[in-house]
Order: structure tokens, then C-alpha cells, then sequence
């Protein structure tokens, strides 16, 4: 494959032209590729953020001016969150804290006896929230292709009991960026009866999301991913298991009426919809940053984008490919398509001690470890417990690891619509110089993370 050599200009983020200092004492630009932990804001989001603040005011029930704006404002955002994630009529928009918090809060409005299905390849915020009484779930093994990956969902099902059955998967994977094949797990969901509920955390910031094509039955993703800060996410979909819930947080907002009874107790009528599961004061400006951010890239247009991303991911991926030292991991084998999150490992270098020296010396961040993605990682690493001796922690070193195995971790780089190409070229540029000559400083372990040492080198 030959890489693009006219990449369009990214996407204005802040933090372009943050400086930072290295272990030497310089500074140099920070060249930000931890995208899949949290994507800089757009300049365009902070800009509206900026324009609304002085306007912030209470949200629903409020008589004055600032108030009916911002409650405006707010129902506007929902209202922009649905027609980005092209949602169906009677579907909603809760909004949360993040991914985490929406799964969570679905998890808590399935019905008694519903089982859940999900390939243990999950991220750990929608591998664990199904772990709740009343609830069975059943994790499937790491699939080595898509088409592994509806077999073994189908079988799965294939032997469910009768009764509520709600499958949850990726749409990309968090630490190898590969695609699943969302539309036809969710046809064979469908077809024997089980519910979908999509994680398109590390998907909508790459990819158009449409619900309405797809056929999930509900979507969930962070605003902090999708150039938007502030804490906020979005569940969206199907109302009847949602409205039929306990509300996810008891209090105001959540209840329509409540009255004391005779007895002496509280009796209370909650609302449905919405404010059902969004107790409390909302986060206004958290849920109006999401609108933005999906009204840029809509005006950006996901064609282009994706289309900038994917020379991007060539770019990365062919060189890499041509340092021997460096090992790629990929679940569904070399050449899946993928968004931009690449993970590897380094022959002869502890993930953590090279992801130090990448910051400490060249201004680069980058993330390493499991990317709460445990099961995932160890899989394609080989990982098994017994597989290998335990070693003592090195430089950095995650701990603790599982008895019996060794101290595993990764390298991720990731990337977006505000990733300049020079930011790659450098990167690649220092993992080459970094595997042919070694770090020119000493680093040492502090903390459980792997630090320059500057009194020596």
C-alpha cells in the first residue's frame, strides 16, 4: 500500500502549540497522541463553550431569561446528538458523566433474568457493569476474525435460555483501533431475539455513526473522545427499558411528583424519558461541547475525515512495519481496517521504559499499559496465566500481574482530526532513533511509573 503524501490539514485543536520541556532541559512542541484516552478540544467547541458562559443559568423550571436559555440550549444539544447518531423515532437521549456512566445506567434498567453476551475483547467499561444481581453475563472468547466473531455470537445464542437477552460490543477497539462488524452481530442478535447495545467510544470520533443503519437498539459514547471536555457522555436509544427502570440517581429533575402519605412515608411518581436517569442539576456545558463537536464533524464531513485518517493509519502502520524490533497488535491479522489506535511492543524494551523515554526526550505522549482493557491485552500478547515466569517488576512495569504470569504491558499511540502528520513523522522518527541507540537518560521507577532520572545519564 503506498501512503498518501497529500494529507489535508487537520481539524484546529487546542493545545497546538503547547511546549513542553525534555530531560535535557529544551522545549519542544507537544506532539499529543494519547487521542483514545482523551482528544484535545476543538478550537471551534471551546469557542462556542466561550460564547454561551456568561449566559449559564439553572436548567428546566426556571422563570428567569438565563434560565430559559440554557434550558434551551440544553434541549437544542439533545436534540443535535440525536440527528449526528441518526436515531429513530422514539428513541432518547440521556445524557451522563461518560461511556462508563451510560453503561452503567443501562445495565441497572435491564430487566430481572436478562442475560448478557460480550466477547471478552471488551473495554472494561462495557465488560463490567453487567456484573449485578439479577443479571447473568456470559463473556465470549477473543475472535480472530469477523467472521469468528458472528459465528461464535450465533452459537452463543443459540443456547440462551428464553427471557431478556442484551448483547454489548465495540466498535473499535480501544487498544487496536480494528473495526468489528457491528451490522452483522446485531442481525444475528436480532434474529434470535437478543437486544444490542453499541460502544462507540473510540468509534463516533472517527466514524458517522447512524443508528438508524446500523440497528442497534441503543449507543453509547464520551464527549471527552469526540473533542468535547467537560465530563459528559450520551446514552441514546430504545425508551421502554429505560422508562420501565428505578431512575439511575435518585432526586430532583428525576421526579415528576412527590407527596407524603399518611403512613408517613414518601410516595413519589417519576417522570419518563430524559429526566428520568438525569437527576440533579445537568451539565449544561458538557452536553452543549458534545453538540458542538458533532456539528463540526458533520460539517467537516466524515467522508474526508475518514478518508485523512486512513492515510494517517498507513502512514503509521507501514512505519512501524519497517522497525523489526516493533511488533504490532492486531486481533483480526495485519491489514484490518482501523481507526487511529495502534498499539505494539518492543523487543528487548519494557513498554512503560519506552513510552518515558518517547516524553522525556522527544516531547511525544503516548499511553502503555493494559488501556483497561485486560483480558484483551493479555490475549494478544500471550498472556495466559502459567504462560510464562513472573519476573520482578522492571522500570515502570505494571503490577500486580496474575500469579504465575509475567509483567505484561503495551505501547498505544492514537490519533484524530487534530493530529498534524509532523506529529507522526517525529514519532516514528524517535521510536526508530530509540530502538537503534538506546535512551540518553536513565530512568527509574517511581510511583509504580517509569521517571527520568535527570542525576544521571
Amino acid at each position: 500500500m503506498s501512503v498518501n503524501t497529500e494529507i489535508c490539514e487537520p481539524l484546529a485543536v487546542l493545545g497546538a502549540d503547547v511546549e513542553v520541556p525534555l530531560a535535557s532541559g529544551e522545549k519542544v512542541g507537544y506532539a499529543a497522541l494519547d487521542y483514545a484516552a482523551s482528544a484535545p478540544a476543538l478550537k471551534r467547541v471551546w469557542d462556542d463553550v466561550a460564547a454561551y458562559a456568561p449566559y449559564y443559568g439553572s436548567v428546566h423550571r426556571g422563570a428567569g431569561y438565563l434560565s430559559q436559555l440554557s434550558t434551551d440550549l440544553f434541549e437544542q444539544s439533545r436534540r443535535t446528538v440525536a440527528e449526528f447518531l441518526d436515531l429513530r423515532d422514539g428513541d432518547q437521549v440521556v445524557f451522563t458523566r461518560a461511556t462508563t456512566d451510560s453503561l452503567n445506567l443501562l445495565a441497572g434498567a435491564l430487566p430481572a433474568g436478562t442475560e448478557v453476551f460480550a466477547f471478552e475483547t471488551e473495554h472494561h467499561a462495557s465488560l463490567l457493569p453487567w456484573r449485578r444481581e439479577g443479571l447473568t453475563v456470559s463473556y465470549l472468547r477473543a475472535p480472530r476474525s469477523h467472521a469468528e466473531a458472528v459465528s461464535a455470537l450465533e452459537e452463543a445464542l443459540l443456547g440462551a435460555a428464553e427471557g431478556p437477552k442484551l448483547f454489548c460490543v465495540t466498535g473499535a477497539s480501544n487498544v487496536t483501533g480494528e473495526l468489528w462488524p457491528v451490522g452483522e452481530l446485531t442481525a444475528v442478535a436480532h434474529r434470535h431475539g437478543a437486544r444490542v447495545v453499541l460502544d462507540a467510544a473510540q468509534l463516533a470520533p472517527h466514524h458517522r455513526v447512524s443508528v438508524r443503519e446500523l440497528g442497534v437498539d441503543w449507543v453509547a459514547f464520551s464527549g471527552h473522545k469526540l473533542y468535547a471536555p467537560f465530563g459528559a457522555g450520551v446514552l441514546a436509544g430504545r425508551s421502554d427499558w429505560l422508562d420501565a427502570a428505578e431512575p439511575y440517581l435518585a432526586g430532583g429533575g428525576a421526579s415528576r411528583t412527590v407527596a407524603r402519605e399518611l403512613d408517613g412515608s414518601v410516595a413519589v411518581e417519576w417522570h419518563s424519558g430524559p429526566a428520568r436517569h438525569e437527576a440533579g442539576s445537568p451539565n449544561v456545558i458538557g452536553a452543549y461541547a458534545i453538540a458542538s463537536a458533532c456539528r463540526a464533524l458533520d460539517e467537516a464531513g466524515f467522508e474526508a475525515l475518514e478518508a485523512r485518517e486512513r492515510a494517517l493509519v498507513a502512514k503509521l502502520t507501514e512505519g512501524l512495519a519497517a522497525i523489526p524490533e516493533v511488533r504490532v497488535l492486531n486481533l483480526f491479522g495485519e491489514g484490518s481496517d482501523r481507526v487511529g489506535v495502534v498499539s505494539f511492543v518492543v523487543r528487548g524494551w519494557n513498554s512503560s521504559h519506552f513510552s518515558a523515554a518517547l516524553s522525556a526526550e522527544y516531547g511525544i505522549g503516548v499511553r502503555d499499559g493494559l488501556f483497561c482493557a485486560h483480558p484483551l491485552v493479555r490475549t494478544l500478547l500471550g498472556g495466559e496465566s502459567g504462560a510464562a515466569p513472573h519476573h520482578e517488576a522492571v522500570c515502570g512495569a505494571p503490577e500486580p500481574s496474575l500469579p504465575g504470569e509475567r509483567s505484561l504491558n503495551a505501547i498505544r499511540v492514537s490519533f484524530g482530526a487534530g493530529t498534524p502528520v509532523e506529529h507522526l513523522d517525529r514519532f516514528l522518527a524517535a521510536v526508530g532513533e530509540l530502538v537503534s541507540d538506546g535512551a540518553k537518560w536513565s530512568y527509574r521507577s517511581e510511583g509504580g511509573r517509569c521517571v527520568v532520572d535527570t542525576q544521571q545519564r
